[in-house]
């Protein structure tokens, strides 16, 4: 609505205005800081990094979270154009994307709620293998505005469920003192995802002009993340007790 009545300028001024509340915000939320040692639980920062980087699942739940990039800002950045370019209109794409962000909600809630009972990583391999089926029958079936809604819904309901899942592997396996960073790194790969997704969704239309071959992609790292996610063994990780 801002972009259509006041201009894409306009529109940026004001989403830097709320954006601009956060840093206000942010001071009234209490520290509780372990000290300036860095030492929490025996544990320090380094010693944890020094532990995931050992542990393969570590890197497994990264590789999913690439995938996962990817395939959330391809579709971010590039659905409406891909709707366009099939002859629907700017309308449906901006209802499309507000399906995402409402079914969102619901299925990030209920991932968190279902991590909290069954195998996370089973549940993670669950989300990556539905994307991947949803994204199929996308491309195989003649695209209509009840398609890509229909589309946006359960992408929706995909979208960020991964989030309180891997966020719940890292501290089930390695706990909850430096959980914020070691989240932090498993982050940086969903953001290297995401930069591709973005990229290569542009650059394969400039060269290719089609979203076809970045669609394929992403139903191929649906598939590396199923077989990814699966193996992680999600016990926490046994220390030796420190000395007395």
């Amino acid at each position: 609505m801002l972009i259509s009545g006041a201009g894409w300028y306009s529109a940026l001024i004001v989403l830097s205005i709320i954006m601009a509340v956060v840093m206000p915000a942010s001071f009234g939320v209490a520290d509780r800081g372990y000290g300036a040692s860095g030492h929490v639980g025996g544990v320090s920062l380094r010693e944890a990094l020094a532990e995931a980087f050992r542990h393969r699942g570590f890197w497994l739940l990264g590789v999913g979270y690439f995938a996962c990039g990817f395939q959330v800002v391809f579709i971010g950045t590039h659905f409406p154009a891909f709707l366009l370019d099939q002859g629907l209109t700017a309308r449906d794409g901006t209802i499309s994307l507000a399906l995402i962000g409402l079914f969102n909600i619901f299925g990030s809630y209920l991932a968190g709620h279902l991590g909290g009972r069954f195998s996370k990583t089973y549940l993670l391999s669950a989300v990556y293998a539905l994307r991947g089926v949803a994204i199929a029958l996308l491309i195989s079936f003649p695209l209509t505005p009840v398609s890509a809604y229909l589309f946006a819904a359960a992408m929706g309901f995909l979208w960020l469920g991964t989030v309180p899942l891997t966020n719940g592997v890292v501290a089930g396996i390695f706990g909850v003192k430096h959980l914020a960073m070691l989240s932090g790194f498993v982050f940086f790969f969903h953001q290297l995802g995401s930069f591709f997704g973005g990229w290569l969704g542009g650059y394969v239309f400039d060269h290719a002009g089609s979203y076809q071959i970045v669609w394929l992609i992403a139903i191929g790292l649906s598939v590396i993340s199923v077989v990814a996610n699966l193996p992680i063994d999600e016990r926490p990780l046994v220390r030796k007790p420190a000395p007395a």
